[in-house]
C-alpha cells in the first residue's frame, strides 16, 4: 500500500506540473469553449487513462517504444480538420439541439480521440514511462497510472474552468474563430514535431534547402495577403454595423489621423515588398534569422495576430449592432444618439483598449520572421509608429472628448496594447458589462 501511495503522490505532482502550460491544457480550454464541460472532462479522462496505461505497460515490462512519428502526423491532420470543421460551423434543428443538450456523446468522442492522439509521444507520456520504470512493482505501477491520470485531468480541469468563463464573455462567432485558430496551431505544432520523427532530424532543413529563401518569401507573401484580406473583411463587416458613428477628429493633411493612415499604407507597401523581393531573389534575408524554426514561428505569429484582429472586429461589430437598436429607441429624446461613439468594455476589450492594433503588430512581426530583411524591419518600425499615433493621438483623444468620465474610468483600468499588471479599483460589477453610449 505504501508503494502505491508514494507512486501516486509522485506521479500526480510530476504530471500536474508538467501539464501546466502544455498544449493539452490549451486544447482542454479550446474544447471547453465549444462543448459542455462534463463531456470534455469525460473524454480527457478516457484518453488519459488509456494513454497512461500504455505508458505504464511500456515502462513496466515491454521495453519497446511506440513509433509516434506517424501517429503525430495523423494527429496533425485531425487537428487541421477540427479547425476547418469549427470554422465552417454547424447548424442544428430544434430536435438535434435538444438531443445535444441531453447527450453530449459527440463531445466525449471528439475529446477522447483528440487527446489520445496528442498525448502519444508527448512529454507527459514519456514522464509516465520514466516513472513506471523507476517503480517496478505492480503496486507502484498502478499508483503511477492512477496518479498521472488524476494529475493530468486536474490540470486540464483548471483549463476547462477558464474556458467556460471565457465562453460567457465572448460572442459565439468569436469563440468559433478562436477555437479554429487554436486547432490550426495545434495541427501545425504536431506537424512540425512529427516530420523530424518520420523523415529524420534534418527533415525541415532539407525542405528549406529545396524551397530556399525564395519559397519562404512566396509563402510569407501569400499567407500575409490571405491574413490581411481576412482582417480587412472582418473590419469592413464590423464598420458596416457602425452606421453614422464617427470619432470627431481632424483628418486633414498633416493631422495625426492623416499621418497614421499614411504610415500604415507605406508600411504595407514595404512589408509586402520585402518578401516579394526575397522571392524574386532581389533581396537576401538576414542570415541569422533565415532558419526553418524562425519561419515556422513567424507563420504562427502571423496567423495569431490576425486572428486577434478578427476577434476584436467581431466583438466591436456586435457592440455597434446592439447600440444601433438602443440608439433608435432613444432617438426621439436625443437626435445625436445614432452618431455618438460607443465603448466596448467586455470580452477581449475588458483588459486591452486596442486589441486590433495589438494583433496587427503581432501579425506583422510574424510576416517579418518568415522573410527577414532590413526592408521588413523598416516596415515594422513604421507599423509601430503608426499604431502609437493611431492609439495615442486619434482613438484616445477622440473617445475621451466624446465620452468624458466614462472613457477616463475605462482607460484607468485597462492597458493600451497589453493588459495592465495592476489596475485601479472600480465599483463591483462595473467591469462586467459593455457600456453603450
Amino acid at each position: 500500500m505504501d508503494g502505491f501511495l508514494i507512486a501516486f503522490a509522485i506521479s500526480f505532482g510530476v504530471i500536474f506540473v508538467a501539464e501546466l502550460g502544455d498544449k493539452s491544457q490549451l486544447m482542454a480550454l479550446t474544447f471547453a469553449t465549444r462543448f459542455n464541460a462534463v463531456p470534455v472532462l469525460i473524454g480527457i479522462t478516457i484518453a488519459t487513462s488509456v494513454t497512461h496505461l500504455v505508458s505504464v505497460a511500456v515502462g513496466y515490462g515491454l521495453g519497446a517504444s511506440i513509433p509516434t512519428g506517424w501517429i503525430a502526423l495523423v494527429a496533425a491532420v485531425a487537428f487541421l480538420a477540427f479547425g476547418a470543421w469549427t470554422l465552417r460551423g454547424d447548424s442544428l434543428s430544434e430536435d438535434e439541439e435538444a438531443k445535444a443538450k441531453r447527450a453530449g456523446g459527440s463531445a466525449v468522442v471528439a475529446a477522447s480521440v483528440a487527446f489520445f492522439l496528442a498525448e502519444l509521444g508527448d512529454k507527459t507520456m514519456l514522464a509516465t514511462i520514466t516513472l513506471a520504470a523507476q517503480h517496478g512493482t505492480l503496486a507502484g505501477s498502478v499508483g503511477i497510472w492512477a496518479g498521472s491520470t488524476v494529475g493530468m485531468v486536474a490540470a486540464d480541469g483548471l483549463a476547462i474552468v477558464v474556458g467556460r468563463q471565457l465562453g460567457k464573455r465572448l460572442p459565439e462567432r468569436a469563440i468559433s474563430i478562436g477555437a479554429a485558430v487554436m486547432f490550426f496551431v495545434f495541427g501545425a505544432w504536431l506537424l512540425y514535431e512529427a516530420v523530424p520523427q518520420v523523415w529524420g532530424e534534418d527533415a525541415w532543413g532539407r525542405v528549406v534547402d529545396v524551397a530556399g529563401h525564395h519559397g519562404l518569401g512566396w509563402a510569407a507573401l501569400v499567407l500575409g495577403a490571405l491574413a490581411v484580406g481576412a482582417g480587412l473583411w472582418f473590419r469592413g463587416r464590423a464598420h458596416r454595423a457602425r452606421g453614422e458613428r464617427r470619432l470627431d477628429v481632424a483628418r486633414t493633411p498633416g493631422s495625426p489621423a492623416w499621418w497614421a493612415r499614411t504610415l500604415f499604407v507605406l508600411a504595407a507597401v514595404l512589408g509586402f515588398g520585402a518578401p516579394l523581393l526575397v522571392a524574386l531573389d532581389v533581396l537576401q534575408p538576414i542570415s541569422v534569422l533565415a532558419r526553418p524554426a524562425v519561419a515556422v514561428v513567424g507563420a504562427g505569429l502571423l496567423l495569431l495576430g490576425f486572428a486577434v484582429v478578427a476577434v476584436a472586429m467581431l466583438q466591436l461589430g456586435t457592440v455597434w449592432r446592439r447600440s444601433a437598436t438602443e440608439a433608435g429607441a432613444a432617438a426621439a429624446g436625443d437626435p445625436d444618439a445614432a452618431r455618438r461613439p460607443v465603448l466596448a468594455t467586455g470580452g477581449i476589450y475588458r483588459r486591452v483598449r486596442n486589441p486590433a492594433l495589438t494583433g496587427l503588430i503581432v501579425g506583422c512581426a510574424g510576416m517579418l520572421f518568415m522573410a527577414p530583411t532590413l526592408l521588413g524591419v523598416l516596415a515594422g518600425v513604421l507599423i509601430l509608429v503608426a499604431v502609437q499615433i493611431q492609439a495615442r493621438a486619434v482613438y484616445e483623444p477622440g473617445l475621451g472628448s466624446a465620452l468624458g468620465a466614462e472613457y477616463d474610468e475605462y482607460r484607468a483600468r485597462t492597458g493600451r496594447f497589453l493588459p495592465r499588471v495592476r489596475t485601479d479599483r472600480t465599483p463591483a460589477g462595473e467591469g462586467d458589462r459593455t457600456t453603450v453610449g
